[in-house]
């Protein structure tokens, strides 16, 4: 399905709050799709640009920060010039989210921050999944890797005065 774009239409800003496993590169895809926008896959580009040094959640963090550093800049400017972007990176915590609101704020763009409320098990059947047939940018996660980055996890709170929709499974 093609979408035009009208010169009514604001360009608007995806993003993602789910655990691992959740669901965020499905629901990232087809919203690509279904909105003619440009889709920006954190797990690729990390995977493309720095597969080799990341070898701990910790090294995980510090090369996100990088990527995140060059794609925001490149995200402000589709926004500005009127494509809509969906990024498919996580924002889990209330800090991290800020990074986010800053992109839309900067570009004056629209934003939907789209939260996947899936069940922890489901989350563990879809790693188990992943872990076998290896998407590119896919990290193997133990169930034990998972607990531990979803100790960070905090869902968004309505304070945060983020437009959201939530995606249930």
């Amino acid at each position: 399905m093609t979408h035009t774009v009208h010169m009514n239409d604001k360009p608007t800003l995806h993003f993602f709050c789910g655990k691992a496993g959740s669901g965020k590169t499905t629901v990232a895809s087809r919203l690509a799709q279904d909105h003619n926008a440009v889709l920006i896959s954190e797990d690729i580009w990390l995977a493309r640009l720095f597969g080799d040094q990341m070898q701990s959640f910790d090294d995980y963090i510090r090369v996100s920060r990088k990527l995140k550093a060059a794609v925001g800049p490149l995200v402000v400017d589709l926004l500005t010039v009127g494509q809509s972007v969906v990024l498919d990176f996580q924002a889990n915590t209330r800090a991290g989210r800020g990074w986010f609101r800053s992109l839309f704020e900067q570009a004056g763009a629209g934003h939907v921050l789209h939260v996947l409320d899936t069940p922890d098990q489901a989350c563990l059947a879809r790693i188990a999944r992943r872990n076998v047939e290896r998407p590119e940018g896919s990290h193997h996660l133990t169930e034990e890797d998972f607990m531990h980055v979803s100790s960070y996890f905090q869902a968004p709170e309505e304070a945060e005065g983020f437009k959201l929709e939530i995606h249930s499974t």
